[in-house]
């Protein structure tokens, strides 16, 4: 097998895993917001009480679960395009709402002053920049 086989090959298996991690990862947390709405809301409303961000918790809960829906959503479809087609175009706009979602967190973190919290974002925020990255090769 020639060296650029290697690299399509193994391109294409990282898309798969990409996109089935990110799917993961968001429909969890997406599904979690909408089962344990009073508990999400409540952590939020506590997390953000000292926030300029404090009188938003009901707006912004809604708006985070639903890019985390969608980012994993359109990463889980994308994940079936890629396996049955070689198709990453769905994947790669579930990785970009992915991004936006976790800047979106990171963002949240940062104006709450939870800067732990902020630091372990950027590991899966760095993951989808490779997403992106990955689900744009053909």
């Amino acid at each position: 097998m020639t060296a650029i086989l290697h690299l399509v090959e193994a391109t294409y298996v990282m898309q798969i895993f990409v996109s089935a991690f990110l799917a993961i990862l968001f429909l969890q947390s997406g599904i979690d917001k909408i089962i344990d709405r009073r508990g999400n809301f409540e952590w939020l409303k506590g997390h953000f009480a000292k926030s300029p961000l404090a009188g938003t918790v009901p707006f912004l809960l809604i708006c985070l679960t639903i890019l985390e829906l969608g980012a994993g959503a359109l990463s889980a479809i994308g994940c079936v395009l890629v396996i049955l087609f070689k198709d990453p175009t769905i994947a790669f706009y579930g990785a970009i709402l992915s991004a936006a979602a976790i800047t979106a967190l990171f963002f949240g973190q940062r104006i709450a002053k939870e800067y732990p919290g902020a630091a372990v974002l950027v590991p899966y925020f760095l993951l989808t920049l490779a997403a992106i990255y990955l689900l744009a090769q053909e």
